[in-house]
């Protein structure tokens, strides 16, 4: 989730830089054509801004897909190892019961005459 976050610093800290520079070049005091030339270099930069944060983006992406497989087959072996261990305890108690039905049926059985 980190490697999220800081995807998404970059990206937000790139956007913020190109839109601070756009804003900075129309309020600074400059002549009219000054000013349009600055806008035409940072035009000419913003293709290969918006690549940079693409590929920025898209490596994000691949790495929490990553992630979150890992997560999944993490999850569904701690799932597996669970039904297991669940099915071997069932097992062993329903042995257990069977033995100790076994041991009643093979006692003699109290009456109430015994009792007295």
């Amino acid at each position: 989730m980190s490697k999220n976050r800081s995807g998404l610093f970059v990206s937000g800290l790139v956007i913020g830089s190109a839109l601070g520079t756009v804003v900075g070049l129309l309020i600074a005091p400059r002549s009219g054509r000054e000013t349009r030339k600055l806008l035409q270099k940072s035009a000419a930069t913003l293709p290969e801004l918006a690549e940079d944060v693409s590929t920025t983006v898209q490596n994000q992406a691949e790495r929490m897909s990553a992630s979150a497989l890992r997560s999944w087959d993490d999850t569904l072996v701690r799932l597996k190892e669970a039904i297991a261990a669940g099915l071997e305890a069932s097992q062993m108690e329903r042995q257990t019961l069977s033995e100790l039905e076994n041991q009643n049926l093979a006692e003699p059985q109290e009456t109430k005459s015994d009792r007295r």
